[in-house]
């Protein structure tokens, strides 16, 4: 008895042991995330689409984190400012980088970047993909795709076609047309797509690839007509609106898509928490009708499989760019 007694004090004194080591080591090891507030980063002035989806998103995710989730607008060098300040901040989950298609771009269009766009980032969460539209003034006498390329190769470098800016993707988006299509349209720069859009509807130019947001009223005013969708499958914002690759032009895809992106070295469970809060967003109805009035539909995909379209992009631009020398050096 005296022996079993000892023994079942031996087992309490190691169960104690235990019990006061783990309650020690486990709430340290177990601290959630996040503890303070988190910043998302919009590389553009308020206003614009991705500070639009940032604040559609910010309370729903405040309200999941149980911390402050604030937007802070840093425009300015074509995202360069915004996304250097976020790729040189401390890898710990707090400070986030909300990107769009560009962000994938940039690599092909500048020489040198203040960080590198493929090894700097690890990929968090996309929001949603963004169709553009092909749109075309009822004057140019096209009405499909076919028979614009037909337009095209018959007056070669006399067809125009606008874009909001050199190097974005309004602009990419008529050259992998060319490229895909041999042909060859003229290029009509101006800065932003409203004025684009005015010049478009004007006759001035003949064709635009235009954010949905942009074109849309016009298209339900009958004032030009829509030759299809750059996404591979119909957008939920323009259903009536076949993709190009689905019109004339076989493997033709362009997404203008939304998403988030870490520094490089962010811890996965610091991932992995935002992603989950963020599908969660994504799902609430009044998100995704929101999103649907800028033209973008909420997807619902993995952390990785957003960074496979990250660097898919990068290398489509820089083949798309590069041979016909783009650059904003």
């Amino acid at each position: 008895m005296p022996n079993l007694m000892r023994t079942c004090a031996g087992l309490v004194l190691a169960v104690a042991v235990t019990v006061i080591t783990t309650a020690t080591v486990v709430p340290a090891a177990a601290q959630s995330f996040p503890t303070r507030p988190v910043r998302m980063v919009v590389p553009y002035p308020p206003g614009g689409a991705n500070d639009i989806i940032a604040r559609l998103l910010a309370p729903s995710l405040t309200q999941q984190l149980g911390q402050n989730v604030i937007v802070d607008n840093r425009g300015g060098g074509n995202t360069l400012i915004g996304s250097e300040i976020v790729a040189t901040s401390a890898p710990n989950g707090y400070t986030l980088l909300v990107v769009a298609a560009g962000h994938a771009v940039n690599p092909a269009l500048y020489k040198k970047l203040p960080y590198d766009t493929a090894r700097d980032f690890v990929p968090v969460a996309q929001f949603g993909d963004g169709a553009y539209v092909f749109v075309a003034h009822p004057g140019a006498g096209v009405s499909s795709n076919a028979e614009l390329i037909a337009l095209a190769k018959a007056k070669p470098g006399q067809v125009a076609y606008a874009s909001s800016s050199t190097g974005n993707l309004t602009h990419l988006a008529a050259e992998l047309f060319n490229s895909l299509a041999g042909i060859k349209m003229l290029h009509v720069p101006y800065k932003g797509g409203n004025p684009a859009m005015a010049d478009l509807l004007a006759g001035r130019v003949q064709v635009f690839f235009s954010t949905v947001a942009v074109a849309r009223p016009h298209l339900q005013s009958g004032k030009i007509k829509a030759l299809g969708v750059t996404t591979p499958k119909r957008t939920p914002a323009l259903p009536n609106v076949p993709p190009i690759a689905e019109a004339g032009l076989p493997g033709y895809a362009v997404s203008g898509w939304y998403g988030l992106v870490a520094p490089k070295g962010t811890p996965k469970a610091a991932i992995e928490r935002l992603h989950g809060v963020i599908q969660l967003a994504l799902r609430q109805p009044d998100i995704k009708e929101r999103l649907l009035g800028v033209g973008v539909e909420a997807v619902e995909v993995s952390s990785a499989e957003f960074g496979k379209l990250i660097d898919t992009d990068i290398a489509k631009w820089i083949k798309v760019a590069r041979p016909l020398n783009i650059s904003m050096d």
